[in-house]
Order: C-alpha cells, then structure tokens, then sequence
C-alpha cells in the first residue's frame, strides 16, 4: 500500500493544537513537508518542533485568522504562487454551543464565513497546482453533526451541513482531476473544545465535570473519548495515493456514536 507523501506539500489549518496539529504530525510522518496555517504565530513556532523531518523537510507556516476571510485569501495566495499545494487539511475552531433559538444572526454569519467561506477561498487557491500536479487531496475536518444533528450546538449543525454539501459537489467536479475532496467527522476527542463543552454542560446542569464525561462515554459504544492522533491517523490515510479512489465521503471517526449508517 502506497501511503508515500514524500515531494508533496501539505497546508494544514488550525494545526497549533488538537486534530489539526495531530493530522500535521501524521502527515509529516509520510514524508510530506507541512505548512500550517493558524493565527498565533507564537503557537506555530512552537508547533512546528513537533513535526517528523526524518525525510529532510522543511515545515513552515502561514499566520491568518480564519475570522478574516480576506485575510486568509492574501496570505493562501501569496504562497501558491510561489509553491504548489497537494494537499489541504480545513480546519477551523468551531462555535460556542447553545439552543438554535437562541441563536443570533452574526453567530451564524461569521460561523459561515470562517468555515465555509475560508474552506471555499482556500480550495479555489490551490485547486490549480493539484490540477497541474495531477494530485490533490482536500481533507474537511467536519463534525458528526453532518449525520445527526448534536444536542445544544444549533450553530454549529447548521453551518457543518452546509460545509458538507459544498464539499461533495466540490467532489464531483474536482474527481476528474485526481483531486479528491472528503470529510472527517470526529466524535468526541480529547481536545481543548471537548473539555470547553463538558464544562459548559456541567454548568447548566450543575453537575461535576467527572459526571458529565461519564454521561458521554456511555453514548459512545467505545466507551471512551477518542484520541487526537486517531482522527489524524484517518487524515493523514485520506491523504495518501492509497485514498486515490474515496471521493466524496462522509467518514465518522466517533467510536460508533452516531446512530445512522
């Protein structure tokens, strides 16, 4: 099995901490020369070091705040035109939880634009040097919620389906080009925004942290949260040659929490 990425270039956003800098790490490890992409410069610095360069890569980054589209098309374009991109990992934090009805107009609005509109601006930049390469892997970091909506994360529901449609009719116009577009969804992850969420819940509900953990473990036939590095295992693979013929695809990595097929 072919999962070689050595001669490829891989941005990967969001990629200072959680599934992104996992998914970095992974990548790098199949020989890939990783830019990440974040706003914290501090962070990517730091980031960076972590990174595999048992191949002699040179990994760099890209500072852009994904709450500033305009931002991040600069900077995306300053680049692809001095380097060809094979494969792009979006990924972006998502939005404060609560019930849709208590939603405001703005969260949705700068919701769409950090996810679906900066995703949009970054494939459209690299979309021409994978046609030219005759390879290219465009990787979405999504949510479960693109199969059944999540509990008290109205915004968040509303603006990952959307993300999924944009991709999959991204899909069916980039396949013939030997780019792939595909999702990952990712169940419950031993993150930073995992850890914000339970004790959001533990809040409203005044309950201990410990307890609300355990209420969602036992929703999980797993039973346990996942690690970050096994949402970038499945990323990193979505990247490879050997992912040549997934196009398109939805694939939740949740333990088996989600109740549909």
């Amino acid at each position: 099995m072919n999962l070689s990425l050595q001669g490829k270039t891989a941005v990967v956003c969001g990629s200072t901490q959680g599934i992104g800098l996992a998914a970095a790490i992974e990548i790098s490890k199949l020989g890939a020369t990783c830019v990440l992409m974040a706003r914290n410069e501090d962070a990517l610095k730091e980031a960076i070091l972590q990174l595999n360069n048992s191949y002699n890569q040179q990994h760099t980054y890209l500072v852009a705040d994904f709450d500033k589209p305009d931002m991040v098309k600069q900077v995306i374009e300053h680049f692809v035109a001095q380097y060809t991109v094979h494969v792009l990992v979006n990924n972006s934090g998502g939005p404060a939880g609560g019930p849709i009805t208590e939603a405001t107009t703005d969260a949705f609005i700068n919701t769409f634009n950090r996810h679906l509109i900066c995703n949009h601006i970054l494939t459209t930049a690299v979309m021409d040097s994978m046609k030219a390469a005759g390879f290219g892997r465009i990787i979405n970091i999504i949510s479960t919620s693109v199969k059944i909506p999540l509990p008290n994360l109205g915004v968040s529901n509303t603006i990952r389906g959307a993300v999924a449609s944009w991709s999959k009719t991204m899909a069916n116009e980039l396949g013939q080009f030997n780019i792939t577009v595909n999702n990952v969804l990712p169940g419950a992850t031993n993150t930073q925004r995992l850890q914000s969420i339970i004790e959001n819940n533990a809040a409203k509900k005044n309950k201990p942290t410990a307890e609300i953990e355990e209420e969602m473990k036992k929703e999980i036939p797993a039973r346990r949260f996942a690690e970050a590095n096994e949402v970038g295992n499945v990323i990193a693979f979505l990247a490879s040659p050997a992912a040549a013929y997934i196009n398109g695809v939805n694939i939740p990595v949740d333990g088996g929490r989600t109740g549909s097929m």
